[in-house]
């Protein structure tokens, strides 16, 4: 919680900082600022912001997570998910210069920031479950195709105006013509080059290498003079800290923007954090770690950036060149200051299709289709949810496939919930306890008694399932059936609807002559129970803790009392 943070995470790890680190975290700065400065560049292309708005978020964002952030090594920055969805919101703004967007964009990750130092107070780091893994592996894979086809424009030249996935494919086939064949070539060049590194030689940073060759190559061979399209002016100087207020945004606008933005951005990011997490041996805290992206927005969004998120790429880079602390961080910050204040001549001249080229290659490494096998394979009900998300980020938009993407888990949740699990008991001769009837042949019925299990919670949108099928077995009972027994240790909740159904039931063996009996009640659904007044009807003494004791009180073979 807040109450933490005087303890501030970075100052924690320096107390107890060795000399020998100091060349481990030099070089993992450098490395990571180089992982880093091609997205930082691309990445902003996606919401139609100049590309020092990217280099902004990158600096200040690496500085905000390393003071409160909890990880030593995670590193953040933009992300091509979180920038896409930051699209769709300043779309849905309408509004009419660059400029506006860029307050805007700030704004939204200012918010963002608040937002999760409020979601750290209250303990809601939970909402990082809000994306379940089939869920989070559609949607970026929807988001990954439609950056994909994003940068069909970025790589022929050619102004592309439809939306969709098929829709830009259609266009330039019909705008063939137009299209800037040197463009086109340079950048399948490049495109085919990053990923002929990635696969021959991960350890090389491929991004860097086709941006400083796309660079080399602009400035030997005058593209502009071509017809090359290329970055232009990128100013030479950081920015000042200001509170961002944009004009002709409603404050609610931008607050479920923000929402949007942070559904998805900490979904993905403590996915990453949990990922390094568990290959380096450390827990991660969901509340704690709200704390450092509210940290790394915040100031982003108070120095021109964007909304960010934990970075897989210059996490991983951090973590093989053996980054020691958040120093590391510190340092590839440096390096990309420094690029702002001595390089921006250079990155002025940097070709339009190398960023699309960086864009397309990203979109293709965020397509998990060793997932989405896996899913296939193991659940195709979690395989079908991850198809819904895939055709709600293109068919409906990245904003609306948030949406889609969070009431499609909900409604996974709330089906898996609706048919809870159930099974008939008995025993098996010359062993102790009671077994499932259908998993073990073996097993025989108890004499008179009829055992129900029920696998889940008894709550309201089961319990008609669960009292049908419980009538069901009563319809089948014979005639020496003396007792139902309900067994709900495994149901760890009740609510009043259930409550209801299991009167009914009551009344239903009542009416049959039959004893009905509930055994191993939590001590909640006991209270639920007792204040509905169903306890007082059943019967103290056909309340049990014990299964035996509720099999000999159901078959008439005892007059135990009841245990509560």
């Amino acid at each position: 919680m807040l109450a933490a943070m005087p303890t501030l995470p970075l100052i924690t790890s320096l107390r107890g900082y060795r000399p020998e680190w100091l060349r481990y975290d030099m070089t993992s700065g450098l490395a990571i600022a180089a992982v880093g400065l091609p997205s930082a560049i691309a990445y902003p292309a996606l919401a139609g912001l100049p590309p020092e708005v990217g280099i902004y978020a990158s600096i200040m964002s690496i500085l905000g997570y390393a003071l409160l952030g909890s990880s030593r090594q995670l590193i953040v920055g933009p992300d091509a998910g979180t920038v896409t969805v930051l699209a769709a919101v300043l779309v849905s703004f309408g509004l009419a210069s660059t400029a506006e967007n860029m307050m805007a964009s700030a704004a939204i990750a200012a918010i963002v920031g608040l937002l999760c130092f409020l979601a750290s107070f209250l303990r809601l780091g939970f909402i990082a479950n809000l994306l379940s893994r089939p869920i989070l592996t559609g949607f970026m894979t929807g988001i990954s195709l439609s950056i994909l086809v994003g940068q069909i424009g970025r790589l022929t030249g050619v102004k592309i105006e439809s939306d969709g996935l098929f829709a830009p494919l259609f266009e330039i086939v019909t705008k063939a013509g137009l299209i800037h064949w040197p463009s086109l070539v340079l950048g399948v060049a490049l495109f085919v080059l990053l990923r002929l590194l990635g696969a021959w030689r991960p350890s090389i940073p491929g991004p860097l290498v086709v941006v400083a060759l796309a660079i080399a190559m602009s400035y030997a061979f005058d593209f502009t003079a071509m017809g090359i399209r290329v970055v232009g002016i990128v100013p030479s100087q950081l920015p000042s800290p200001s509170l961002p207020i944009p004009h002709g945004v409603s404050i609610g606008d931008l607050i479920l923007g923000a929402v949007a933005v942070l559904i998805v951005s900490f979904s993905a990011g403590i996915v990453t954090a949990r990922s390094f997490g568990a290959k380096n041996g450390y827990p991660v805290d969901a509340n704690r770690e709200l704390l450092g992206f509210g940290a790394a927005n915040l100031a982003s969004g108070l120095f021109g950036g964007f909304a960010v998120t934990a970075s897989d790429s210059r996490t991983a880079i951090n973590d093989s060149m053996g980054g020691k602390t958040q120093l590391a961080a510190v340092f590839s910050a440096a390096a990309l200051a420094l690029t702002v204040l001595f390089l921006t001549d250079a990155l002025a001249i940097l070709p339009t299709p190398a960023l699309g080229a960086v864009l397309a290659s990203a979109a293709i490494s965020l397509i998990d289709l060793r997932t989405l096998k896996e899913l296939w394979r193991i659940s195709r009900i979690e395989f079908f949810f991850a198809l819904i998300s895939i055709a709600g980020a293109l068919s409906l938009g990245v904003l609306q496939g948030v949406i889609i993407a969070v009431v499609a888990t909900l409604l996974y949740l709330l089906m898996q919930g609706m048919m809870p699990r159930d099974a008939l008991l008995g025993r098996i001769p010359g062993r102790d306890g009671f077994f499932k009837l259908h998993r073990h042949p073996q097993a025989e019925p108890v004499p008179g008694v009829v055992i129900y299990l029920l696998q889940g919670s008894l709550l309201f949108f089961n319990a008609d399932y669960v009292k049908n099928r419980i009538e069901d077995i009563f319809a089948e009972m014979g005639p020496t059936i003396k007792g139902f027994i309900f067994d709900a240790g495994a149901a760890a909740q009740i609510d009043s609807t259930a409550a209801v159904m299991l009167d009914e039931i009551r009344a239903l063996a009542q009416e049959r002559g039959i004893k009905f009996a509930i055994v191993e009640l939590h001590s909640e659904p006991l209270k639920i129970l007792e204040r509905s007044g169903v306890l007082a009807r059943i019967g103290p003494a056909m309340i049990f803790d014990e299964m035996e004791d509720a099999v000999d009180a159901s078959s008439g073979n005892s007059s135990l009392p009841a245990t509560q």
